[in-house]
């Protein structure tokens, strides 16, 4: 689904050099059939042309007061969002300072606000720059990033405004319809470790991509979301509680804590089938040609889950690199699931640590596939399945 077609976007600009970013911005909005009106400040104009913003957009761009515009406008916009977002303007906006069309219209909309900070690190991480994003959040204003990376400056670090691909996949997490308002939703992603010795572990290659990807959808889809984490390296996601964890028994115990009430456990982790009997108290030295280490299976979370009294809706994952279809409706059987997601590993570009994914999903009465495209993407298309066959 397109959840931007059709909405009307008005994408203010303010002075910065993330300005430029803005221009393609305007054009994978309008990719996705959303109607988009450029408001610029008079300090933006110099980092970037309304020429060009005029041309992308095919609407005239704003820049000063023109009688009644800031009214006109901020009735017209679905969503007000605002990049890139400059520290000046978050504090402007924070303070209620109305001293240009853009800072204008946004006290006069009843759109919902969205802001995409671009700055220099030190400034993102400013402690008056830091309260000001938690007085706006609070009063309902949506922050889009920033990204870490390298900066105009030379610093690097965060500030950087979101690169225009993933503001418009945030966008889309925005206005998804919130069918799952008010419900209780269990996710887990990542791998886990099995400590051999202090040093030593067995895990796997997941990088906890799609399972972070499932919740944001599920959040934006209005669910009540607690996401159970193993090591992985991406940042929390904001709004939703996330909880790490190392082992096999560690994700067993948290889901075990968490799974009561829930409607839905969607379980993306993969999650290690053995550990050691014994974990040695010492890094084991290499004395020998070879070396044997007794494994015992982990617990079954899964089968856990669907023997529970009253289960909730349990998805599973199956990463498998042969025999896809026939594995995956065996484990979807054997553990009495309501559905499986299943994906082919081992293939370049595709799953594990990869930004997309292909799934064949089963149920059982039927399935679907959901062809490759980047994991944001199918977790949103994903959730759509899953509510689709809850209801039926």
């Amino acid at each position: 689904m397109n959840n931007l077609k059709n909405k009307q976007i008005l994408l203010g600009i303010t002075g910065g050099i993330a300005a430029y970013k803005s221009a393609d911005l305007v054009r994978r909005l309008i990719e996705q059939d959303a109607e988009v009106q450029v408001v610029m400040t008079e300090t933006a104009t110099k980092f970037i042309s309304t020429l060009t913003l005029e041309a992308l957009s095919g609407k005239s761009v704003y820049v000063v007061h023109d009688a009644m515009a800031h009214i006109d406008l901020a009735r017209w916009a679905d969503m007000v969002l605002i990049a890139p977002a400059t520290a000046n303007f978050l504090a402007n906006l924070t303070y209620g300072h109305a001293n240009d069309l853009l800072s204008t219209l946004c006290l006069a909309t009843a759109a919902p606000i969205g802001i995409a900070p671009a700055m220099n690190q030190q400034m993102w991480h400013a402690a008056i720059t830091q309260e000001n994003c938690q007085k706006l959040q609070q009063r309902g204003v949506t922050i889009f990033g920033p990204a870490i990376g390298s900066q105009a400056c030379g610093d690097v670090g965060a500030g950087r405004m979101l690169e225009s691909v993933d503001l418009v996949d945030a966008l889309q997490l925005f206005f998804q319809p919130k069918v799952l308002k008010a419900k209780k939703i269990l996710i887990t992603a990542g791998p886990t470790r099995e400590h051999i010795d202090p040093v030593r572990f067995i895990s796997n290659r997941s990088s906890g991509k799609m399972g972070y990807a499932i919740a944001e959808a599920a959040s934006a889809a209005g669910a009540d979301v607690t996401l159970i984490s193993g090591p992985v390296c991406l940042s929390p996601p904001a709004g939703i509680e996330t909880i790490s964890i190392n082992s096999a028994q560690d994700m067993y115990e948290a889901v075990m804590a968490h799974i009561k009430n829930t409607y839905f456990f969607i379980s993306t982790a993969a999650v290690s089938d053995y550990r050691p009997i014994e974990q040695a108290k010492q890094k084991i030295k290499k004395t020998a040609t070879t070396l044997q280490i007794n494994l015992e299976p982990t617990p079954d979370i899964l089968a856990s889950v669907s023997k529970l009294e009253k289960p909730p809706f349990t998805v599973g994952f199956a990463a498998e690199t042969n025999n896809l279809v026939e594995y995956a409706k065996k484990k979807l059987a054997a553990k009495k699931l309501d559905m499986i997601a299943a994906n082919q590993v081992g293939i370049e570009g595709l799953g594990f640590d990869s930004e997309e994914n292909a799934l064949s999903i089963f149920w059982k009465d039927g399935g679907l596939e959901l062809a490759r495209a980047n994991k944001k993407i199918l977790a949103r298309q994903l959730i759509e399945v899953i509510t689709e066959r809850f209801n039926s």
